[in-house]
């Protein structure tokens, strides 16, 4: 099978990592990305290792990142978002991710896709899966190329890095179009072979389904391996899944919602804990606000999806959430809230607001670092010629 080679960076943000492609760079047709990007990834793999291509095996190291010009008045850049199945050949275009979105910016202005002068930038991101838009202010070195070298740290990356701030302007409804899907702020569904669990249903930055860990029988201190070893959880939370979805109206059935396998992520909560991280780090119960634990794509996150802490800080000042209801000091927040997960401590803030008789989120607001790792040209099996 002939090989073809495309032009390409290879990129942290945050906690993901993402093969960066120019649209310029890839077919006309859209059509034509999907199997593009799986075997760029090395999927599918009956194995779960990605070891024929630049994935790693889980769900936070298959993702495809996709940047051109905005014709928006209000957007430097469009960027597309593309999570990549690890064992079967599908590509899930419905939400965003937050981490790699702090490597957008970076990368934007050192391809010279956009034109920045000064000791900073502020690159304005138009995120297409979601219809939203980002600012991204990061440091720029002296000849103008992103500042990737700083103190900053991150739970769930070793070293350090230059602090981007990422403001997700307006996240409300960024997958169904608003706040509170349902309108409610708790709903309980029935679960085939479990029985009647309430839920809360937000979507702010990307769509969620919260539930309480203790209502499912875990402490919610589970960590990442000790979750994916249970095949009955993960089977009961794919089915609460598939019926938010439906519910939420991102799938117009259980059966669809199989395949649309991003959104909505599904987040186990539980009160402040001490708790241990992967690392082996015991998490503080006074150092927290909440303590969760996160589903992507099948998988129990390694640290929290950025669009899901989002989401759970838009939730933790809505009232009559089981979010609010399960955090330290639930509503009219003063702080940002503060996140235990396996990685350590995430803060993030968000700006949420009662008018008009409806809940709102003008904006959240949190810090990432990310690195460009590599740059060349990729080379994928079958792809076609651009």
């Amino acid at each position: 099978m002939m090989q073809r080679p495309i032009s390409a960076v290879f990129m942290r943000g945050g906690t993901s990592k993402a093969l960066m492609f120019q649209a310029a760079d890839l077919p006309v047709s859209r059509e034509e990305w999907a199997p593009l990007f799986s075997a760029a990834m090395g999927s599918p793999d009956p194995y779960g290792r990605q070891l024929d291509g630049m994935g790693g095996g889980i769900s936070s190291l298959s993702k495809v990142c996709v940047l051109s010009v905005s014709e928006r008045a209000d957007a430097d850049i469009d960027y597309t978002f593309a999570q990549v199945k690890i064992e079967e050949e599908h590509v899930d275009y419905r939400g965003n991710c937050g981490n790699m979105s702090a490597a957008v910016g970076p990368y934007a202005v050192d391809e010279q896709i956009v034109k920045v002068t000064g000791n900073s930038a502020t690159v304005r991101i138009f995120n297409t899966n979601t219809s939203k838009l980002i600012h991204a202010t990061f440091p720029l070195d002296e000849d103008g190329t992103s500042c990737y070298d700083g103190d900053f740290v991150i739970p769930g990356v070793g070293g350090s890095g230059a602090p981007i701030r990422l403001d997700f302007l307006d996240p409300g409804g960024a997958t169904t179009g608003r706040l509170l899907p349902t309108g409610r702020t708790v709903d309980q569904m029935v679960v085939p072979e479990f029985g009647a669990i309430d839920v809360s249903m937000v979507d702010a930055g990307n769509a969620a389904v919260f539930v309480r860990a203790a209502d499912i029988g875990l402490t919610g201190l589970e960590l990442p391996d000790e979750l994916g070893s249970w095949r009955d959880v993960l089977v009961l939370l794919d089915s609460i899944r598939r019926e938010a979805s439906v519910r939420m109206g991102i799938a117009r059935d259980t059966e669809t919602a199989r395949n649309t396998t991003s959104v909505p992520f599904v987040c186990l909560v539980s009160p402040p804990a001490d708790n241990k991280t992967s690392s082996g780090q015991v998490i503080h119960q006074g150092d927290v606000d909440l303590v969760a634990r996160a589903i992507s794509n099948g998988q129990p996150h390694r640290a929290l999806p950025l669009t899901v802490s989002l989401c759970m800080a838009v939730a933790a000042s809505i009232s009559g959430t089981i979010v609010a209801d399960t955090a330290s000091s639930p509503t009219d927040r003063r702080s940002p809230l503060r996140l235990g997960m396996p990685s350590g401590v995430l803060a993030v803030d968000a700006d949420v607001a009662y008018e008009g008789g409806e809940w709102n989120a003008p904006v959240g607001s949190f810090y990432r670092t990310a690195r460009r790792l590599f740059d060349g040209r990729v080379w994928v099996p079958g792809a076609t010629a651009v």
